[in-house]
């Protein structure tokens, strides 16, 4: 329930960053955002997702205990550790993204200011700049490694689960055991599909029309948010 808390915290924080913004240009017409506005949106932004990817990863590591050792969960996975984990986590990802907004306000901004999403990203802000950029540019990989990383952690614990439960003699333990999973799957797909392929888009189909970006860049952002509590909620 930890877990689960952290990944409803970084729901709301995806939301509250994204949402006021991407509303007011769609039914008032609020076109513009102060420059610390906008560097303070990409600094949440870019902080909730690599902590939405960190919880996914660290309820993978949890189901794949709860499978592996369920007679030892409750004393592997005991709720001071599960805490502790948390904040190394958090605090990890505030020290990975506190730098950004920084390296955005060093930059030196062109004339044209015209953002290609209905909020502030990282990535989107630093092609604006007349100045050199290759800082931002390695330290945005950089931070984006860092969701890859989560995602490849995930992959790996179930392959350790599926491992598992292969080596269980009974089919319907097998099935049992699966079952718990469904919800932690459809949370990590409904998460990494949207975003890699918002990321494939803008690097492989440059040409497509710019709404088909802003449309998939915003249900990146809103759709975790509003399944997530429907997944865990019928479960």
């Amino acid at each position: 329930y930890y877990l689960l808390s952290m990944l409803s915290i970084s729901d709301l924080g995806l939301s509250l960053s994204s949402l006021p913004t991407t509303l007011g240009l769609l039914l008032f017409s609020v076109n513009e955002i102060h420059s610390a506005a906008c560097f303070a949106q990409e600094f949440f932004i870019h902080l909730f997702t690599v902590t939405e990817a960190s919880v996914l990863s660290a309820m993978a590591f949890d189901r794949y205990v709860a499978i592996h050792r369920p007679l030892r969960y409750n004393t592997i996975l005991t709720s001071s550790r599960v805490i502790i984990t948390g904040v190394l986590l958090t605090s990890k990802n505030v020290v990975l993204i506190l730098p950004l907004p920084f390296l955005l306000r060093r930059l030196i901004y062109c004339h044209q200011k015209l953002l290609s999403h209905s909020y502030c990203l990282h990535q989107d802000v630093m092609t604006l700049a007349c100045s050199d950029n290759r800082v931002n540019v390695v330290y945005g990989l950089i931070a984006a490694l860092s969701t890859i990383l989560d995602l490849l952690f995930i992959a790996f614990s179930y392959i350790m689960i599926l491992k598992t439960v292969l080596g269980i003699a009974s089919p319907r333990k097998q099935f049992k055991a699966l079952n718990t999973c469904i919800s932690h799957i459809c949370a990590v797909l409904i998460f990494y599909v949207p975003m890699l392929s918002t990321a494939m888009l803008h690097r492989f189909a440059r040409d497509v029309s710019p709404l088909i970006h802003i449309l998939m860049a915003d249900v990146f952002l809103l759709v975790p948010p509003l399944m997530n509590p429907v997944i865990y909620g019928v479960r």
